[in-house]
């Protein structure tokens, strides 16, 4: 229709662009519907990725044996299946009524590859656990093929269907599936999972990225796939975190268990904190000036929301008034009502998202991580840090971002052990729960971050 509601016929290149297209769309549908999963074995061989030691030209090509590590948390993602049939998997399964844990659809999602039986190629083994294919994508029928050839190119990899995790908010796309939850079948941890046993479920994308880097960053990978912002890939983790926690909140089959709201959305230990029938109150419960809502409801978990204040702060200020202004919105809806809820999450949702598209294309100077350090423990930041989740994410942030800094050179590998002692104190505040004194934990956390900015 045109802009006075007459019809209008399209010129013929229009008609071909359409067509050409529509073309496309259809053979990317086709391409991806016979995709198959062909499991960890057809990436095995020692002329690819399973060599005993990483001398490979162009990529290590020992990458199987770091996935498998035994002992390290490189090859957790190899483990991941085994546990569901250890002690802890079976009494979980166990206590919700689920059968077999290693055969469980709620737990399959996320303990292993579970590629659909119509996509499974021969070596398909859902006991592989975690595999390539669950964070590259299923190779049969697209890139498999092609990625190792003398002519093949990144891009054309990434065309063929390979996932490019190279690329921020794709990776944390990926990771959160399972680290964060998803909407996909066996891939939302419940409240009712982790009241039978299920670890709390918690992320940090340039953590958790480090320790499953099966890869070196050498001048080659720099050329095909750019290099790592590890502040970056931080800030925008923080960012994606907000917008899946979100999205998931606003979706009504999560919202609730039966009478009771989804307490997964919830911080878990601003309830379960010791409870004490004495002459003298003990007060739990502590003020936080980011959360305007009514006294001792069940807060929003905002681990990410409170770091992802900080990088806004330092990385996208044109956009950080808008987020902080969105969160505290939000939390004030929570003591409204659900829908209330529901559309604040929405608006704060978008902000997050701004926020990190902005943060996925800006340009970092090499003092980026040593002012985002600051900010986390400075006088703006630090009094949001009143329940352990939000303080975990705060002690790996530091971690992280210290990390990034010696990867960079911009602090000696010495200069960082030097001041270990200080990052250990930060960890040592939240080693547990049970053991989280607030005041405590922010004393540390300052003193580490003292530590830090010492040796800019």
């Amino acid at each position: 229709m045109s802009a006075t509601g007459g019809s209008r016929s399209l010129a013929p290149s229009a008609v071909w662009l359409v067509l050409a297209l529509f073309v496309a769309v259809l053979a990317a549908g086709v391409a991806y519907a016979a995709a198959r999963y062909e499991g960890v074995a057809s990436c095995a061989g020692s002329t690819c990725h399973g060599r005993p030691e990483g001398n490979g030209k162009v990529v290590r090509q020992d990458e199987l044996a770091h996935w498998q590590d035994p002992a390290s948390q490189g090859g957790a993602h190899s483990r991941a299946y085994a546990v569901l049939a250890g002690r802890r998997g079976a009494q979980i399964a166990a206590t919700l009524g689920l059968g077999d844990a290693t055969s469980a659809p709620a737990c399959l999602g996320c303990h292993s590859t579970d590629a659909p039986a119509a996509a499974r190629g021969e070596r398909y083994q859902q006991t592989d656990g975690v595999g390539c294919e669950s964070c590259h994508g299923p190779s049969g029928g697209t890139w498999i093929s092609s990625h190792y050839t003398m002519a093949g190119t990144h891009a054309a990899n990434v065309a063929a269907g390979l996932i490019p995790l190279e690329r921020p908010q794709v990776r944390a796309g990926v990771c959160l599936d399972c680290h964060f939850g998803s909407s996909q079948p066996g891939q939302f941890v419940t409240h009712r999972m982790m009241a039978a046993g299920h670890p709390r479920v918690s992320f940090e994308l340039d953590l958790f990225s480090a320790l499953q880097q099966h890869h070196d960053e050498d001048a080659d990978y720099r050329q095909r796939k750019g290099r790592t912002d590890s502040v970056k890939l931080w800030a925008v983790g923080q960012a994606e975190a907000v917008r899946r926690s979100l999205a998931l909140f606003q979706q009504p089959k999560l919202a609730s268990q039966g009478l009771y709201p989804e307490f997964y959305f919830f911080d878990c230990h601003s309830c379960h904190r010791g409870i004490e029938d004495g002459p003298e109150r003990k007060l739990t419960f502590e003020a936080n000036p980011a959360r305007p809502q009514p006294f001792a409801t069940p807060p929003y978990n905002d681990e990410n929301m409170i770091l992802l204040s900080a990088a806004a702060r330092v990385l996208a200020p044109a956009e950080a008034a808008r987020f902080e202004a969105a969160s505290k919105a939000f939390h004030a809806a929570m003591g409204s009502g659900r829908a209330e809820a529901v559309s604040a999450a929405g608006r704060l949702s978008a902000s997050a998202g701004t926020l990190s598209s902005a943060l996925a294309s800006g340009a970092y100077g090499p003092d980026s991580a040593f002012k985002v350090i600051a900010t986390i423990a400075g006088q703006a930041i630090s009094p949001r840090f009143t329940d352990y989740a939000g303080s975990v994410q705060a002690v790996m942030a530091v971690d992280t971002l210290l990390n990034a800094l010696v990867r960079e050179g911009r602090v000696t590998v010495g200069a960082a052990a030097g001041i270990r002692a200080d990052v250990n104190r930060a960890y040592a505040a939240v080693k547990g729960p049970n053991s989280y004194n607030p005041a405590q934990f922010r004393t540390a956390l300052g003193a580490a971050a003292r530590s830090v900015s010492a040796l800019q």
